[in-house]
């Protein structure tokens, strides 16, 4: 797993799928581990303008470019959207966050080549994350 982590990470960019403005959750601890990190994270969220100070895109395809990772932490049903979002958008790794993942999700994943985490490894301890 770590070869897939250590690939995932060399992305210039990062989208936070499921991305909140709530501090008390993983969408937005997530975020803010990236930034803790010093890495560039874009919040994707269908409804706020702006999440710890970025602003936020309303859908995988409306990514800038750079970012090849992303990063999910919405409901299983969610995901699956999600990852054909990211299909379709040349996303080339995804992390699905703990209770994030589905079969579904992780199989359409993998046959479209994409690098998938969804092991219950969690960036926050990758990263080292601190409130």
């Amino acid at each position: 797993m770590t070869e897939q982590i250590e690939k995932f990470l060399t992305s210039p960019s990062f989208g936070v799928a499921g991305a909140s403005s709530k501090r008390y959750k993983y969408g937005n601890k997530v975020l803010r581990c990236y930034m803790q990190n010093d890495r560039t994270a874009i919040p994707i969220n269908p409804v706020e303008k702006e999440i710890e100070g970025i602003a936020c895109v309303a859908s995988v395809a409306d990514l800038p470019a750079e970012v090849k990772s992303i990063s999910v932490i919405t409901p299983p049903q969610v995901t699956e959207k999600i990852v054909e979002a990211a299909i379709a958008k040349g996303i080339e790794n995804i992390w699905m966050q703990t209770g994030a993942e589905s079969a579904a999700a992780v199989a359409a994943a993998q046959k479209a080549g994409l690098n998938v985490i969804a092991d219950g490894s969690c960036v926050l301890v990758v990263l080292g994350y601190h409130e």
